[in-house]
């Protein structure tokens, strides 16, 4: 089976005889469809994820991520020498090559034109998307929102790029708990909506209430799934707006409108909760390289004990997900399997193992 996407790879346009194919040694990176380079290296995710190296400089250089560091300033200067006045202006015929720099890399990647706003009306729609910061002397909890939430996907999704069986489970289980809660809120607005257009036809014209003063919010999400969590946001802020104006021009009662707002309120706090645990052990060193062949016979000890490791902490992947055949609706995951390579991963078994029948917790 084809290894994820990593540096050690060469990429679909390179020959496999190519002598300048990048050597074993080099650090795997994430890679994207939209990369200035010719080997997909995706250098915003990589700033997004060394960002605290950045910061520190060469004070990290014990850090274990130091030689993705070194990569991530090496491809800079690249782009800083492949966008240089004296290159761009040559000739075809004497411009010079760039050690991995596609010819397009002078158009950049794509970006918003303008802003991405989200405008909410209710309180509980942005206490929603906010959280709620921890208050020692209330004795009240850390509460994470959707902002909170859209970030664990982004890591997540950017962690696809390994082919990690359980980065894909995750996206797919949160997208799919995502669409659950919108389908139930445009059921219910729906119905609703039906009901006043009822009373209109008899005489009685109502309106869903909004704020004198919404908020807006920036956005700017550098993940599908942020823009997901926005829409499910504004579908809740909308529903607490009918909730209310049902309440106010008594369609309901004020015991029926809070019941109905503290159910979707519960539900969606306990999907943007469940991640959390996911991205604190899939994105630690031991686990980062956790990828498909690990689960092949012919694994080394190292990649058996990451197997044994997240059975232990998350459960068997179920099959479906583990051989693609369920994805993710957004998966940086670019393998294309052979026949052969999709036989082994049918075949491939997805316990931790009769040889270790106790939780392998050295890695948790």
């Amino acid at each position: 089976m084809e290894s994820p996407m990593t540096a050690t790879d060469v990429s679909p346009q390179q020959n496999h005889n190519d002598p300048e194919a990048a050597p074993a040694s080099v650090v795997p990176f994430p890679v994207s469809p939209d990369s200035p380079f010719a080997d997909g290296y995706d250098i915003a995710a990589e700033r997004d994820a060394l960002a605290d190296l950045v910061a520190a400089g060469h004070s990290a250089q014990d850090d274990p991520r130091w030689a993705r560091f070194v990569e991530l300033r090496e491809r800079e200067n690249e782009l800083r020498e492949a966008a240089r006045p004296e290159i761009r202006d040559l000739t075809p015929a004497a411009a010079v090559v760039v050690r991995g720099v596609s010819p397009v890399a002078k158009l950049g990647q794509l970006a918003d034109a303008t802003p991405d706003t989200m405008t909410l009306h209710t309180k509980d729609a942005y206490r929603m998307f906010t959280g709620r910061l921890a208050d020692a002397a209330a004795n009240l909890p850390h509460i994470p929102g959707g902002r909170r939430f859209a970030a664990i996907l982004k890591s997540i999704w950017h962690l696809s790029a390994n082919d990690n069986p359980y980065a894909d489970w995750i996206l797919v289980r949160m997208y799919d708990g995502l669409v659950a809660i919108r389908n139930h809120l445009d059921h219910v607005i729906t119905a609703r909506e039906e009901a006043f257009d009822l009373l209109k036809r008899k005489g009685l014209t109502l309106s869903v209430m909004g704020s004198r003063s919404p908020k807006t919010v920036e956005l700017g999400f550098r993940s599908p799934y942020g823009y997901a969590t926005a829409e499910a946001i504004v579908e809740f802020d909308y529903y607490v707006r009918m909730v209310k104006t049902l309440i106010h021009k008594d369609r309901i009662s004020d015991a029926e409108g809070r019941t109905a707002i503290r159910q979707v309120g519960r539900e969606m706090r306990a999907l943007f909760i469940e991640p959390i645990r996911w991205e604190k052990h899939l994105l630690r060193d031991e686990l980062r390289s956790l990828n498909r062949n690990d689960f092949l016979p012919g694994a080394d000890d190292a990649a058996r004990q990451r197997v044994r490791a997240a059975i232990a902490l998350f459960g068997e992947v179920p099959r479906n997900v583990f051989t693609g055949a369920v994805a993710p609706r957004h998966t940086r995951r670019r393998v294309k399997l052979t026949d052969a390579e999709l036989r082994l991963l049918e075949q491939a078994s997805l316990k931790a193992g009769e040889d270790a029948p106790q939780p392998d917790t050295e890695l948790l």
